[in-house]
């Protein structure tokens, strides 16, 4: 991933990956937040990058990778340089729901994110009979999985925006969190 300018020098900027299956909502999630506004989207073919500043300490650089099964082989393209992944699970679309656990499980394999923060967004919670993000957390055994980082489950709407600010301030904390740590141990074997 290249990284874009940032107009601070001393601030660097975060690589976000963002994924899921197609038609989970993650292009309509990322224009919700970049631009406070609803957006009428395509399906992603190829990618999207857009930079992000909610936090001016830590403007974050978006990768929104389409989610065919076609474009699901090339995810591990992009993981090299991660700072945080977002995986945006469709909560109301039940069919597919293995489909989309069998992805995050493999895309958690990547040895170039290993250790990186995660946050699920639990997306569609506006649809009837959307599953929680507890039943999310569950049926996606992210305990387990996420054992070894910083790891959320936050429940959202991509259309309205709710819950979206709080998913990426909880990513943003764990990348701080992240970095903060990498130093320090960088750190602590430079002295020794």
């Amino acid at each position: 991933m290249g990284l874009l300018g940032s107009k601070n020098p001393e601030v660097k900027q975060a690589q976000i990956l963002l994924l899921g299956l197609d038609s989970a909502g993650k292009s309509t999630l990322l224009y919700k937040l970049k631009l406070a506004e609803d957006t009428v989207t395509l399906p992603t073919v190829g990618f999207n990058v857009e930079m992000i500043e909610l936090d001016k300490r830590l403007p974050l650089t978006v990768w929104d990778v389409g989610g065919q099964k076609e474009m699901r082989t090339m995810w591990s393209c992009y993981c090299e340089r991660t700072d945080g992944l977002l995986y945006v699970v469709d909560s109301a679309d039940k069919q597919r729901l293995q489909d989309s656990r069998r992805e995050f499980e493999r895309i958690l394999k990547n040895e170039h994110i290993k250790h990186v923060p995660v946050v699920l967004l639990a997306n569609k919670q506006d649809v009837p009979g959307a599953l929680t993000a507890e039943d999310i957390t569950r049926m996606f055994r992210v305990k387990k999985l996420c054992c070894d980082r910083n790891w959320y489950v936050q429940p959202c709407c991509a259309l309205t925006g709710e819950g979206l600010a709080q998913g990426i301030g909880r990513l943003t904390e764990f990348v701080r969190s992240h970095r903060k740590s990498r130093a320090d141990t960088l750190a602590f074997f430079k002295q020794n």
